[in-house]
């Protein structure tokens, strides 16, 4: 067997059924999650020309779009929604793989479901037959495709999507298979947003989540993909990778053993993942030992090796954002606004933000050191040193991001979150059923109740 057909004959058999407990708790979390990242885009008006563009070239259907209040055709609904949901780069994100996982997965589903009334209980099992692929996938890779400046959401996130639309419509294995050698041809997603703080990076997963569909589409009507899409000589791993030897099968071998979805982390932060740590320990600092953003004379920031390409260097870039999105990968800019605003929230990274003149003046204190709290991109780990005008330095380290299952945030933690997003975009009764709804996937005859979203308006 090839491991596109080892994968599809997990999936496509997959029920909740099979799933522990915990599993199953965790996929309806992220999904809450996920949507309510969508909603809060909506309401700050992140993203628009998404929905501008769809509607431009309305396809008619029954699924919904987060804030587009007609329905559309899947293709249309997925892409919409895979972009506002990444577009604050607040969704959660895979520690091994790099891979925000729900961005992709959930927007296919989704969209797949309503487009042919599938069950609660096929989504949920889609879900987390779309969150092991995904993550496994993308964790042969650890940290190598944002060396060779791919966005692994792109790049791995349309075979999630795959699988998970598949499974929603019942594809059986050999089909399955077919669906995602197609997609093989559709992965992609480069980091060169990087250079300008450009609006490409949402792009990534609702484009994977639409070519998903799209895949799974011509699957249904006979179309052929590369059975060793994975291994094939010229196959993903060997163009993508070229040169680095993956030992595949060990992604697979283990498939409905080990369950990687629970270890999906959440975001407490909707900036990029690797700011999170070195904010959350100078925010104990702060809280330890008191002390205001004028008394800092300096602050040395501890980063992965990832991360620094990420939000480090150019040092030049980082230490005024051009953009609101490009803070979002700005450590200093993140730190900055910790220390002048004790916090971080999702309007911190807004026009409005990253004009702060008492931010921008602590920015270019910040210099780096490179850490490394993992022999892979697994923690996501940081901490800052502080020198005070007094003569105190003071040091803090978190070797795991707070988000992850060795740092977690509650159940409570992700609700409020929730909440907190939904409640930008729309009034507390439809909040309330939307929770009833993605935290109890498995008990629901249809995802009808998805209709909710389209009412979702901007912020006044």
């Amino acid at each position: 067997m090839t491991i596109s057909t080892r994968l599809a004959d997990f999936t496509s058999r997959l029920t909740v059924a099979d799933l522990p407990a915990e599993v199953r708790a965790a996929a309806g979390l992220h999904a809450l999650d996920t949507v309510g990242c969508g909603l809060a885009a909506v309401a700050l008006g992140d993203a628009d020309f998404v929905e501008a563009s769809v509607v431009e070239s309305h396809a008619p259907g029954s699924s919904s779009a987060i804030g587009v209040a007609q329905p559309m055709g899947p293709e249309d609904a997925a892409l919409v929604n895979g972009v506002r949901c990444h577009a604050l780069d607040y969704d959660d994100t895979h520690p091994d793989s790099v891979v925000h996982v729900s961005a992709a997965v959930v927007p296919a589903a989704f969209a797949a479901a309503e487009d042919i009334g599938a069950t609660g209980e096929d989504v949920l099992a889609a879900l987390v037959a779309g969150n092991e692929v995904s993550i496994r996938i993308g964790a042969l890779a650890a940290g190598e495709f944002h060396r060779r400046g791919f966005h692994p959401t792109g790049m791995v996130g349309i075979f999630g999507a795959t699988a998970a639309a598949a499974r929603v419509h019942g594809l059986d294995p050999a089909t399955t298979a077919h669906a995602l050698g197609l997609a093989g041809s559709m992965a992609g997603g480069l980091l060169e947003f990087l250079s300008d703080g450009a609006q490409t990076k949402p792009l990534h997963p609702g484009w994977a989540a639409r070519a998903a569909l799209s895949a799974v589409r011509m699957a249904r009507h006979g179309a052929t993909g590369p059975g060793t899409v994975f291994e094939g000589p010229r196959g993903f791993f060997a163009t993508y990778l070229h040169g680095i030897d993956v030992d595949i099968a060990s992604e697979v071998d283990d498939l409905g053993t080990r369950w990687e979805t629970p270890r999906i982390a959440f975001k407490p932060y909707a900036a990029c993942h690797y700011t999170h740590a070195p904010v959350d320990a100078l925010a104990d600092l702060m809280k330890d030992e008191p002390f205001r953003a004028e008394d800092v004379e300096g602050v040395v920031a501890y980063a992965e090796p990832t991360g620094i390409g990420l939000v480090l260097e150019p040092a030049q870039d980082k230490v005024r954002p051009r953009t609101a999105y490009d803070s979002k990968f700005s450590l200093p800019y993140c730190l900055a606004h910790q220390l002048v605003h004790q916090g971080l929230t999702v309007d911190s990274f807004s026009t409005r933000g990253i004009a702060d003149a008492d931010v921008l003046a602590l920015t270019p204190l910040v210099s780096y050191e490179e850490r490394r709290y993992s022999d892979k991109p697994d923690s996501f780990g940081g901490g800052v040193r502080i020198t005070l005008r007094d003569g105190r330095v003071l040091e803090r380290e978190l070797r795991h991001q707070r988000g992850g299952l060795a740092n977690p945030m509650s159940d409570g933690d992700i609700h409020a979150k929730f909440r907190d997003n939904a409640s930008l975009a729309m009034d507390a009764d439809r909040i309330d059923q939307l929770t009833q709804l993605l935290t109890h996937l498995a008990e629901v005859d249809s995802l009808d109740g998805l209709a909710l979203l389209r009412s979702a308006a901007a912020r006044a």
